[in-house]
């Protein structure tokens, strides 16, 4: 059986029977094409023939030209995932990753932007032009309700409702709904109804936001102008989409929200997930205390 075949049949199961978001789609589709290719080059091997050792090898390979921990973890997932499956559907008679053990990762708190900082990105986009009335929806609407940059860019038209001060989000085939704030509410009104009928291609389209072509937003074509924002505010923090859904989670606690309800916004299937913010709260606290007490 050749790399392409067993990636293909691996790649449906992800898709049909595991229901995996597009993006674990993606990466693990990634880390086992890399595998293939460093196989077949350094062992004149393949998937289904690769032992234990081989396996081994190239994890440490990754470690060695500098790979993070994060990303050997996620090569890691994805490749073990692959080999349970070939053994548990008896492709192979044993499974080479199950001694595979993903590096103990560093605990890294999220990075947030300060209340000031948050001030500065959103006025950074200027509505003068359709473009400006639809960044500033997005960011308004990003910081207001915490949601995911793959959310953001999925969400349609009528996942909107202006009077309610609502939007309606899916996530894993889960449905939430995540109040806006007034200026948010304004933002996105404005967008809807002065610029997005100009800017769709095609009546029927769907898509909240979308790009110049009419078509719905990419992330990397959102990336790009957040980047751009970030540039133009002068901001040293350095800015992803994730970084306003932190800075949301983060200053709902610090203005008194209680835990349960920012899960509940962020869609966050654990708890453990969002606790993470209470101890940037708590860490926020000791810095301004070492700074600021006489005997600190």
């Amino acid at each position: 059986m050749s790399n392409n075949e067993v990636l293909e049949m691996f790649l449906h199961f992800l898709k049909f029977d595991k229901n995996a978001s597009e993006n674990t789609y993606s990466s693990y589709l990634r880390d086992i094409r890399q595998l293939g290719d460093y196989l077949e080059t350094n062992y004149s091997t393949d998937l289904i023939s690769v032992n234990s050792t081989e396996l081994a090898d190239y994890i440490n390979y990754l470690r060695s030209i500098g790979k993070s921990v994060a990303t050997v973890s996620r090569n890691i997932a994805s490749i073990k995932s692959l080999y349970s499956y070939l053994t548990i559907n008896r492709y192979i008679d044993r499974n080479p990753a199950v001694k595979l053990v993903p590096d103990k990762a560093e605990h890294k708190l999220p990075q947030i932007l300060t209340s000031e900082e948050v001030e500065m990105l959103l006025a950074q986009p200027k509505c003068i032009d359709a473009k400006g009335y639809r960044d500033h929806a997005m960011l308004e609407l990003l910081y207001a309700t915490g949601i995911r940059v793959t959310e953001l860019i999925d969400l349609n038209i009528d996942d909107v409702n202006i009077p309610a001060r609502l939007i309606r989000c899916f996530s894993k085939n889960k449905e939430r709904f995540i109040p806006m704030y007034p200026s948010a509410v304004k933002a996105v009104k404005d967008y809807i109804e002065l610029v997005r009928p100009q800017m769709i291609s095609d009546a029927g389209e769907k898509a909240l936001f979308v790009n110049v072509s009419g078509e719905r937003m990419s992330r990397q074509g959102f990336w790009k102008i957040i980047k751009s924002y970030q540039k133009k505010a002068g901001i040293e923090t350095d800015i992803t989409p994730h970084t306003l859904r932190h800075s949301f989670a983060t200053h709902l606690l610090e203005n008194g929200a209680d835990i349960r309800s920012i899960q509940q916004m962020l869609g966050h299937a654990d708890i453990s997930s969002t606790q993470v913010y209470s101890q940037l709260v708590k860490k926020e606290l000791k810095d301004v205390y070492d700074k600021t007490h006489p005997k600190a």
